[in-house]
């Protein structure tokens, strides 16, 4: 994500297969104690999949329950996952399903494409394959399977990487709050911005409200407008699927309903997951360039990039992926966690926004150090706290954070909108609702 696009306007004016021989060993079961667990919630490709349900990112989702699969019957075949910044490996752990990998290689890279093997095993017997003491480093790690032990395909439920922090010179220089792999984002494109007229603007609720917070999806759709108020200066946020646009806030391009970068590595997130679906789409031939300028402003080898954004976003297939990935990094996070604190559609929709803006990490100006800072002054719901105390600390403590930087110094997100819903003791989001953002007034209802 990135910093508002109405905002920053008015302060800016997966690898081919290859064989490799094997020729490096690892001592398997060994102690790692101090390894840190890299890969969950990082993006995951694979060289095929026998079902939608069984895709690669169902390895590094941290739900044991679920897992990848292959087309069945073919080899070789190989799943790999995107750390987001070259890290040094020194563990991987694959808990396989009962199609395992007999013969298999441990592979990492720079770049996605080219590869080096760091172990290797031609008598894989399924189960827990608990692979420590490796030596190598990579941005993309994967696993390259080639002799199936079984009739079937290669099966997986976890998929972990551990290892340290990035290595010096390849982290990004800068980079958005709470995602170890972005930079901060997005010039003009040729696709048109929404309208910007200083009148209210006014929607109707798409529901009856009915339902526990921002799971109803009436309530959803409230959420989506009061972002896009904020994003996009207009309550219209399914017209934003086909926006692109830099808005030199240096993170190159930012595009979409909820502002996808391409030096944040949500976009590439994006881009890939869709590449999964429709692997011959018009940004599918952009990956390799997406992958290089992750985490710079960069605009390198994307000439075309904003047409066939537009292009793709005809497509429901990318309507839909793009709505999956808001929920999947942003929405469906954000809702759990203010569910676990107690906290109903207001405050859910307050941990929303503030992911959307400051990104999901621990950082003390992301969603993790407001929530921590905030829970240092009031206690949520869920421990015995008063919800409305709670969402305050919480606003002021996001307030606080936005103030640290020059490009969120203008509140009225928080303050004119959020803020004066809990002050009028609405905190189910009943409609009508009346608010300010950046000096434009909105209504639903």
């Amino acid at each position: 994500m990135h910093v508002s696009r109405r905002l920053i306007g008015a302060l800016a004016a997966a690898g081919a297969l290859m064989a490799i021989p094997l020729v490096v060993w690892a001592n398997v079961g060994a102690e790692a104690a101090t390894d840190t667990l890299l890969s969950q919630g990082r993006p995951a490709t694979a060289s095929s999949v026998e079902s939608e349900e069984l895709s690669a990112g169902n390895t590094v989702d941290g739900d044991g329950r679920t897992r990848w699969g292959s087309e069945e019957g073919v080899d070789p075949q190989w799943i790999a996952v995107d750390l987001g910044a070259v890290h040094p490996v020194t563990r991987v752990r694959l808990r396989w399903e009962t199609a395992y990998g007999k013969a298999y290689e441990i592979q990492t890279s720079p770049d996605g494409e080219n590869w080096k093997t760091i172990y290797g095993t031609t008598s894989g017997d399924g189960g827990t394959d608990d692979l420590t003491r490796l030596s190598g480093e990579g941005r993309f790690v994967r696993m390259y399977g080639s002799a199936r032990g079984t009739k079937w395909g290669y099966s997986i439920f976890d998929f972990e990487v551990y290892g340290t922090g990035p290595t010096a010179g390849d982290a990004p220089s800068a980079r958005k709050p709470g995602r170890a792999s972005q930079a901060p984002l997005v010039i003009g494109s040729d696709v048109p911005r929404p309208s910007r007229s200083a009148a209210t603007r006014t929607a109707t609720p798409t529901g009856s409200g009915v339902g526990t917070g921002l799971a109803d999806p009436a309530k959803k759709d409230i959420a989506m407008q009061l972002v896009s108020s904020a994003e996009n200066s207009s309550l219209d946020w399914k017209a934003q699927y086909r926006y692109i646009e830099d808005i030199g806030d240096g993170r190159g391009y930012t595009a979409g309903i909820i502002g996808f970068c391409s030096g944040t590595g949500d976009m590439l997130d994006l881009v890939e997951a869709y590449t999964q679906r429709v692997p011959g789409n018009p940004l599918a031939p952009f990956l390799p360039a997406l992958r290089k300028v992750n985490g710079s402003a960069s605009h390198a080898g994307l000439d075309g990039f904003p047409a066939a954004w537009a292009k793709a976003a005809a497509d429901p297939q990318f309507t839909k992926a793009q709505d999956d990935e808001r929920d999947r990094v942003y929405f469906d996070p954000a809702v759990a966690q203010a569910k676990a604190d107690g906290v109903g559609a207001l405050g859910q929709f307050a941990y929303y926004d503030a992911m959307v803006m400051h990104g999901p990490g621990p950082d003390a100006d992301s969603f993790g150090g407001i929530r921590k800072a905030a829970m240092a002054k009031a206690r949520p719901p869920a421990q015995g706290g008063s919800e409305s105390a709670y969402l305050t600390a919480f606003l002021d403590a996001r307030a606080a954070a936005m103030r640290t930087e020059a490009a969120h110094s203008d509140t009225s997100r928080v303050d004119t909108a959020q803020r004066q819903f809990l002050q009028q003791g609405n905190l189910d989001l009943h409609t009508p609702l009346t608010w300010k953002v950046y000096g434009e007034s909105y209504r639903i209802g």
